[in-house]
């Protein structure tokens, strides 16, 4: 059984993750956890804290319709063994982390793609994850 851990943001790089990892394995040989990371932000100004609540709210509820829109992706790919997982913290660090915890053998993810350029001077969360991650790292274009 392959266990991956494939993390998701409703991109079309994300779906073209799900598909990559439908195509490894037979059905009902791979096992997949779909991830999505809600980054936790620090706000200023003037907020009040039903403002933070609200924000919060929304945040929850994207997080929830990405998963839902993920998962909906991945039974339409052929991945019969699936669950989603939805979490708030810094996708370098934690998508290795789940990864690990999880017994993942592998991390599939989408790219965008930044150009070379960009990629060196700014980095990507793609890059922070392999260079994170104690498993292979698949990335999808």
């Amino acid at each position: 059984m392959l266990r991956l851990l494939i993390a998701v943001d409703g991109s079309e790089h994300a779906r073209n993750a799900i598909d990559a990892a439908a195509r490894l394995g037979r059905e009902g040989e791979v096992e997949a956890v779909l991830v999505h990371i809600r980054e936790g932000h620090t706000y200023h100004g003037d907020l009040t804290p039903r403002d933070y609540e609200r924000i919060a709210e929304q945040a929850l509820a994207q997080q929830s319709q990405v998963l839902e829109g993920a998962l909906a992706h991945a039974l339409k790919a052929g991945l019969a063994r699936v669950e989603t997982l939805g979490e708030e913290g810094t996708p370098d660090v934690d998508i290795p982390r789940i990864a690990t915890l999880r017994a993942a053998d592998m991390i599939v993810m989408g790219t965008r793609g930044l150009a070379a350029v960009s990629a060196l001077l700014l980095g990507s969360t793609a890059q922070r994850v392999v260079h994170n991650a104690t498993v292979p790292v698949l990335l999808v274009k």
